[in-house]
């Protein structure tokens, strides 16, 4: 009785056992063919579309437009400046060392355009691609903007950072005004407009526009000069992003010198565009009389640069 039960058992087993090995048979044959292969790399295909296509978790950073702060922007004057003390020419001159020039230059402040912040997502397929173009830059979003900020959030914030650059370069620039240039700024009005850019990084070159605007001095002497940098009420000139797309923005508008935060010399060096000459600036104090020298066509040998730490 047991040797026929241990008989059926083993039937059973050898049973399940074929059964079992014919539908593996069966399933590596199908498997194996050609169109089942098509079929595979095919759903593989349109996954990895999908996944090139969905928001990517970076940004890409490269060089944006440039705009020169003694010009207009939209149909109006990015600087106004209403003086009722305004000195002639020659005073101020007389007072800056300044003399007026024929032809108008160019105070430019430069700009990174950014893709991939809220309100500008960017697909994984354009941060790939951008990975292999030397002139941008890409960044975790996180570096940028906070973790699950929204794109209303995004623009109130980069317009408030702006709304302070602009306030800070004006006590800048009057104070400077009143002690190193001996300029009445009693009852001066100063108005600003500039459309669709945001960030404090403009500060250095809006307070540089206000003493041309102030003075009625030509302070670039004719030439395209372009800058960057955060200011404070007390003229001290601070870091900033991106500056290595910056430099080339300014070279490509036409700029030969380019005003620079000594503490981003680290990224400045190795980094400059041929034939920008870049000088290094601490204060307003710094630039204004970097201003000076260029105009006086002074050799980049006779200002302060940045040099690589050893």
């Amino acid at each position: 009785m047991t040797n026929k039960i241990f008989a059926v058992f083993n039937n059973g087993c050898m049973t399940v056992i074929s059964f079992t090995s014919r539908v593996f048979n069966y399933f590596v044959k199908y498997f194996s063919s050609k169109s089942v292969q098509y079929f595979i790399g095919l759903i593989i295909g349109v996954l990895a579309i999908i996944v090139l296509f969905l928001p990517s978790a970076y940004v890409v950073e490269e060089p944006g437009p440039t705009q020169d702060v003694l010009g207009k922007s939209s149909g109006k004057y990015v600087i106004n400046v209403d003086n009722p003390n305004k000195a002639s020419k020659k005073a101020v001159s007389a007072a800056s060392g300044l003399k007026p020039h024929s032809k108008n230059g160019k105070l430019l402040l430069v700009t990174v355009n950014t893709s991939g912040v809220p309100g500008y997502e960017i697909p994984n397929i354009y941060a790939i691609l951008s990975w292999f173009d030397s002139k941008k830059q890409i960044l975790p979003r996180e570096v940028l903007v906070p973790v699950n900020q929204n794109a209303s959030d995004y623009k109130k914030e980069t317009n408030k950072q702006m709304t302070s650059s602009q306030s800070s370069a004006q006590v800048a620039a009057l104070d400077y005004a009143k002690k190193h240039l001996d300029v009445n700024v009693k009852n001066v009005k100063v108005k600003m407009h500039i459309d669709d850019i945001g960030g404090p990084s403009a500060g250095m070159m809006y307070a540089l526009g206000i003493l041309n605007k102030l003075t009625g001095v030509d302070l670039a002497g004719g030439k395209t000069i372009a800058g960057t940098g955060t200011i404070d009420n007390n003229g001290k000139v601070g870091a900033i992003g991106g500056i290595r797309l910056k430099m080339i923005s300014a070279k490509r508008d036409g700029a030969r010198w380019f005003l620079a935060p000594n503490s981003n010399c680290d990224e400045v060096v190795d980094n400059i565009p041929q034939g920008l000459n870049v000088v290094s600036v601490k204060t307003l104090d710094d630039a204004y009389k970097a201003l000076e020298k260029i105009k006086a066509g002074k050799s980049i040998k006779s200002f302060k640069t940045c040099n690589a730490k050893m």
